[in-house]
């Protein structure tokens, strides 16, 4: 594996901004939400937490290669 076996603060962020862009045009939520939690960066702040987002980080090095790792194998055991 490329880099720190888990998700580091700059990805985390990455996939929070992206989840809440996919949430702000419409697309479906994975999880129960409570009653206070309406704001696209909170709910997938939730979605990151329960582990439910299928998604997929690449991880470059400066020659060009690179490495797909599922973000589940990122964030280790609950």
């Amino acid at each position: 594996m490329i880099g720190p076996p888990k998700l580091t603060r700059f990805e985390r962020a990455r996939i929070v901004g992206a989840r809440a862009l996919q949430v702000s045009l419409g697309a479906p939520i994975l999880v129960q939400l409570d009653i206070d939690v309406s704001d696209a960066i909170d709910i997938a702040i939730v979605e990151l937490n329960e582990r439910v987002l299928p998604m997929t980080v690449r991880r470059s090095l400066p020659e060009g290669t690179f490495q797909d790792i599922p973000l589940i194998d990122l964030l280790g055991s609950p």
